[in-house]
């Protein structure tokens, strides 16, 4: 039996470490019986620092999901994955050894990297045991392994044999701070104060060939505004729009850049924005987008003035070796000095920065590996729709970021720690070599090319190609690595170790990846496979602190899950979890972990009472036998089972919770347990009282089990001895039994207020009342209330009693009467009192004066006009008659 108060430090920690040893969650699996299988593709956290609420969160959610789905009989498959391959590992294991991956060879900086990582995964796996996340530990992965390795070393071959791959030296995404190219997804928008400067361009040539024109005006000048002046060296072009009549002269004329000298030309184009700063604007290669599309559309000169580290390049003459930040300044106080500065104002804008490191992007030129991605932009989306999505609305985002694609996926990084290219090029004509899929994992900087001589022209040297996969290229094919996909070299096809995961049954992750994993899942599964990954998506929203604002390390609002645990039960804090519609951003609650405590205190007490009442209770008992107060309460909690069902099924998960514990606290401990127990204790019916409690009991264990992992599990161990775990014991199905819950509820609510009448009389429990009136259908349950209130005689009233409503005062709003009646409020306050007042079209009239509606707020109760004491039972209405 539970004795004393609940003690979650000793009972977490006991189950954690069982559930573990026992393997209570282990996946028995097997392709034999694939309509079993609930698999789950858990998102790998990241391996850049500590795991933060976020991830507490989002896991949490998805353990709701496998508990449940684990009950109702599913052979659940629910991983857990490092994410330990590229950037974000790599600049941990930077700050951490105070190293520069540059300054060492790949391999060893791996190693190095790799040594880091094992201390934060151990970490993880120590913080997701201690949450109670029902993870099967056989079943884990790092994203660096050599068999995830081999996997995504498959998949960039397969990709390429399909040709959905291509190598292209072309304009890329270029992070200066991590010297890498990155995505268009690895960006975001970051507003950063800045500047425009107001530049002048003199005017040589002319459109039209006129002789004396083309000896134009010495001086002519025309403006140009901009936020990167820095860019000036790499100007290749001047852009006016087709239809801006004030600029159109310049257009067939050349421009000579201040500072630098070149000459570019002047030309129309409609991507021009007339509404920015002049209206003409240079086009340099590269600053943005637009200037990329212009390169590509006119033909124009290359001119790369920035490098990969952000430093300007020779093309910049004196402003050679400055950052950008340095040559901007430099160049500014160049052009003022010059007489080419017009104006200089200070401004806010919104500029691309790569989202691991906040350093505004830049656009260079090199050799990139892509995947075609723009071509079945209309595939993709129709590949989302074929997904049920938790909620509905997130799927707009999905929509919109395939709809806003510009770029085909840049999946070549310039890093140290990340999975290599399988591919080595002929040293003369650079014929791309692949690898041979059953010598995967290979590093072409250590392992020779699969050929002696180039197939294409028989030459006998190979370059090996040095940068590595991005690491989304690999984390997109979870489901692929979970599932076992590998080439069969017998069958000459790409099959499955466990096809009876694929596809898999969920992927839960939070809202802002869904344009990094889950799109570059569903591209990649798409093309292996022909299928969309998933049956169905559950998007999670953020954890804000409590001031609703994002959490973060540089506002200091960070809260360590262990600061959490070391506070609350872990169970309070699944409680909290719970507390938000999936996709919604929750804010960090101390009251909300209360809550989650005071229920678990409320669960404890009513199973130590329930033991109690039900050492005797029968095994079976028929169901037509029950008294109708007892079927009633287990027709209702058949009904709340359904609820609950339902709402876990669509991953409402506050819903959920917030309906079980209102009946839980409310129809069964306030107003069910309190009459059973009396019943089982005076022995009145107890066989039928007892075995309701037994069987309601254990129900209510199982439907709170996916919430409150610990205490469940401990209450169905001690009161029931069980051979297993309450999370294996089956979801609880309706009993089916019939009732009349109109006039059970009608009767609850009267019992409540009996007992709420005795406690504000100060009477006992078993006071015993003359008689009491009901008017209100309780049908059948006549004796049950009479019993339990000791009521000597019950009457049920055909007509509804004499109840009207009576003014008991009148309520000011005196931030508003004050004002506007000063002195006079004292005689208002004394006429009400005396009752000297009448209301008219909603006006107050009193002490001479008239009070607006918004003014004050009539006080009104019912009253009843007989004998007897009326008592409130929500629409039913109770008098009680006491002899004196």
């Amino acid at each position: 039996m539970p004795s004393g108060e609940y003690d979650p430090e000793t009972v977490e920690q006991k189950w954690q470490d069982r559930w573990v040893d026992d393997e209570t969650y282990a996946y028995e699996g097997g392709a034999e019986n694939p309509d079993t299988a609930f698999s789950i593709d858990s998102p790998p956290p990241t391996v850049s620092g500590s795991l933060h609420w976020g991830h507490v969160y989002g896991f949490t959610l998805q353990d709701f999901v496998a508990r449940f789905n684990r009950m109702r009989g599913e052979d659940v498959y629910f991983p857990f994955g490092y994410d330990d391959n590229g950037i974000a590992s790599e600049r941990l294991a930077e700050e951490e050894l105070d190293v520069r991956h540059q300054d060492y060879e790949r391999r060893e900086f791996q190693r190095m990297t790799q040594e880091v990582c094992a201390e934060y995964e151990a970490e993880f796996t120590e913080k997701m045991q201690s949450l109670g996340i029902s993870i099967d530990w056989n079943q884990t992965y790092q994203t660096i392994s050599p068999e995830v390795r081999r996997i995504s070393q498959l998949s960039f071959i397969d990709l390429h044999e399909q040709g959905r791959e291509y190598r292209q030296r072309a304009p890329a995404i270029w992070c200066p701070e991590c010297e890498t190219a990155i995505s268009q997804v690895e960006t975001e928008d970051d507003v950063q104060p800045s500047h425009f400067h107001d530049i002048a361009f003199e005017v040589v040539g002319s459109g039209d060939g006129d002789a004396e024109s083309d000896a134009g005006d010495e001086n002519e000048t025309f403006t140009i505004s901009t936020t990167r002046p820095e860019l000036l060296p790499a100007c290749v072009a001047v852009f006016v729009h087709p239809d801006d009549d004030e600029n159109q002269y310049l257009v067939g004329r050349e421009a000579r850049v201040p500072l630098f000298d070149q000459e570019v030309p002047i030309i129309e184009d409609e991507r021009v924005d007339m509404e920015t700063g002049s209206g003409v604007v240079m086009c340099c290669t590269f600053g943005d987008q637009t200037d990329i599309e212009w390169y590509q559309a006119h033909d124009l000169d290359l001119r790369i003035a920035i490098d990969e580290s952000g430093t300007l390049t020779d093309v910049a003459g004196d402003y050679e070796g400055l950052s950008s930040d340095e040559a901007r300044e430099a160049i500014v106080s160049d052009l003022d000095d010059d007489g080419a500065l017009l104006d200089r104002r200070s401004i806010t804008h919104t500029v691309n920065v790569h989202e691991r490191c906040g350093t505004s992007v830049e656009f260079l030129v090199k050799d990139q590996w892509y995947v075609e991605l723009l071509d079945k932009t209309d595939e993709y989306l129709e590949a989302g729709r074929e997904m049920d999505w938790y909620p509905e609305k997130m799927f707009t985002r999905y929509k919109n970021w395939i709809e806003g694609l510009q770029w085909d996926w840049a999946i070549s990084r310039q890093r140290s720690s990340g999975i290599p290219f399988p591919v080595w090029y002929c040293a003369d004509c650079e014929h791309v070599v692949l690898a041979e899929k059953e010598s995967l994992p290979v590093d072409p900087l250590s392992d020779d090319p699969p050929v002696e001589t180039c197939p294409e022209c028989g030459h006998d040297e190979f370059e090996p190609e040095d940068d590595v996969l991005d690491t989304w290229a690999t984390s997109s094919l979870t489901p692929l690595i979970n599932a076992g996909w590998d080439w069969d070299e017998e069958e000459g096809e790409y099959t499955f170790e466990k096809p009876e995961l694929y596809q898999f049954d969920l992927r839960p992750q939070g809202h802002d990846i869904i344009s990094f994993w889950l799109f570059h899942t569903v591209v990649k599964c798409y093309e292996h496979t022909g299928e969309v990954p998933f049956d169905s998506v559950m998007i999670n929203g953020m954890v804000l602190d409590e001031n609703r604002e994002k959490m973060s390390k540089s506002k200091g609002n960070i809260v360590a899950p262990d600061e959490v645990v070391s506070k609350y039960p872990v169970d309070a804090a699944r409680y909290w979890a719970a507390g938000s519609a999936v996709g919604d951003d929750l804010p960090y609650s101390e009251k909300g972990l209360r809550a989650g405590e005071k229920l678990l205190r409320k669960l404890w007490n009513a199973s130590k009472l329930v033991e109690s009442l039900t050492d005797e209770a029968p095994a079976e008992f028929d169901h037509d036998d029950l008294t109708e107060l007892d079927r009633w309460l287990l027709a209702s909690l058949d009904r709340e089972i359904e609820r609950v069902t339902e709402r876990f099924e669509s991953r409402e998960f506050s819903k959920a919770r917030d309906g079980l514990r209102g009946f839980f606290w409310h129809t069964f401990c306030d107003d069910y347990l309190e009459i059973a127990k009396q019943r089982v204790r005076e022995g009145e019916e107890s066989a039928s009282a007892a075995y309701t409690l037994d069987v309601a009991h254990r129900r209510f264990l199982k439907l709170f089990s996916p919430i409150l992992a610990h205490a469940t599990e401990e209450l169905w161990h001690d009161m029931y001895d069980a051979p297993e775990s309450v999370h294996n014991s089956g979801w609880p199905e309706p009993l089916g039994v019939d009732a009349d819950f109109e006039a059970g509820e009608t009767a609850m609510a009267v019992v409540g207020a009996l007992r709420k009448y005795k406690s504000d009389q100060q009477l006992s429990m078993n006071a015993e009342l003359d008689r009491v009136e009901v008017w209100g259908d309780v049908s059948g349950f006549e004796t049950d209330i009479s019993g339990v209130m000791h009521v000597d005689e019950l009457e049920t009233l055909e007509e509804r009693p004499a109840v009207e409503s009576v003014v008991t005062g009148v309520d000011l709003d005196y931030s508003l009467v004050g004002p506007e009646f000063g002195s006079q409020v004292s005689e208002i306050e004394a006429a009400l009192a005396d009752g000297d007042y009448e209301t008219a079209d909603g006006a107050l009239q009193v002490a001479g004066v008239e009070l607006d509606p918004e003014m004050f707020e009539i006080e009104e109760e019912r009253q009843y006009l007989g004998d007897g004491e009326m008592v409130e039972a929500g629409d039913a209405i109770v008098i009680v008659h006491r002899e004196d």
